[in-house]
Order: C-alpha cells, then sequence, then structure tokens
C-alpha cells in the first residue's frame, strides 16, 4: 500500500478524527481540572494590618483564611505600639489567593541599645558630634572647675555617672560634665 493510499484511507481517516476528539476533550477536562483547583477568580483581600498586635493579627487573617510569617523586627518606632505590625506584604486591599503568606514586619519593644562612646577629656565641639552621630541627645550641660575649658569630665543619665561602653538605649539623653577654664 502506497503512502498516498494510506492517508486517505478511512482507517486513517478515523484515526485521525478519534485522536482529535481525545486532545480536545483532555484539554476541555484539563482546563476545567486547572479551574477547579487554583479556584481561579477567587480572591481574598489583604486587611489592614499595620498597628495591630499579633494576637490580632493571627485571628484577622485566620478569618480570611490567609497564613502570617514574621520577616523581622524593624527600628523601634514610637508612633506604633510594642510588637505591633509596622509594614506588610501584600499590602492592605490586595488581592490574593487564600492560604497565601502575609509577610510582616514588627516593632520592637523598644530602641535597641548602643554603646557609649569615650568622649571623655574631649572637647565639647568633638563629643558633641560624636554623640549625635549615635543618636544619643545632649542634655543638661554643667560646668565644674577645671583647667580645660569645655573638656568633657564627666557623663550622666538620669543623674548616674556614664563610664564608656555603656549600653544605652537609641535616643536617650546624656548630660555632661564640662570643665570651665579656672583653676
Amino acid at each position: 500500500m502506497s503512502f498516498v493510499k494510506f492517508i486517505t484511507s478511512k482507517v486513517f481517516l478515523k484515526q485521525l478524527a478519534l485522536a482529535i476528539v481525545a486532545i480536545v476533550v483532555l484539554s476541555f477536562i484539563m482546563l476545567k481540572w486547572l479551574n477547579i483547583t487554583t479556584n481561579h477568580g477567587e480572591f481574598v483581600v489583604v486587611p489592614d494590618l499595620k498597628g495591630k498586635s499579633i494576637e490580632t493579627v493571627k485571628i484577622e487573617l485566620a478569618d480570611n483564611d490567609l497564613a502570617m510569617e514574621i520577616q523581622d523586627s524593624a527600628n523601634y518606632n514610637p508612633n506604633y505600639p510594642k510588637y505591633s505590625v509596622i509594614e506588610q506584604d501584600p499590602i492592605a486591599g490586595s488581592q490574593v489567593k487564600e492560604n497565601r503568606k502575609i509577610y510582616l514586619i514588627l516593632n520592637p519593644s523598644g530602641y535597641r541599645k548602643v554603646e557609649v562612646p569615650n568622649v571623655l577629656k574631649r572637647t565639647f565641639r568633638q563629643a558633641k558630634p560624636q554623640l549625635q552621630a549615635l543618636e544619643f541627645k545632649i542634655g543638661k550641660i554643667t560646668y565644674i572647675d577645671n583647667i580645660g575649658k569645655d573638656v568633657v569630665l564627666g557623663m550622666k543619665h538620669n543623674g548616674e555617672t556614664l563610664k564608656p561602653g555603656a549600653m544605652l538605649p537609641l535616643t536617650s539623653t546624656i548630660d555632661l560634665v564640662l570643665g570651665n577654664g579656672k583653676r
């Protein structure tokens, strides 16, 4: 039998028609299966979680069939309560599939602690930018009799003497004791 006769034969044309019908039916079944398993067209709106406590967030995400993943704690933000959400991804109002993870960044319990630098026996002009660069605030300045005018002779925090290397929370106020240039 020649190739042209085989292609035009009833047996080949029946098999070709059956193959085309099978491909169409399988494609249709596969597309319907994908629609069902991926919940095509069904979305959950992400709630606004900023400023809410972790317990409230857990309840709210469970009600919306969403999962939670805590990424990290950021720098302390005094505008938000401790251990509350300060950032979320995806943002509030986004449409996502159910069981999607919502990534959260929490507000820590307070400012991180920073080591107090050694500014003793340095001039106030040198010490001030060094302390401010570490985000410390300069508090009350007192003078005592000492030949070194404006030389830092001591540091205090909340009335207690500070030694270089002590750990204080960021944005703490440091009072300085300076020399007045008199003997």
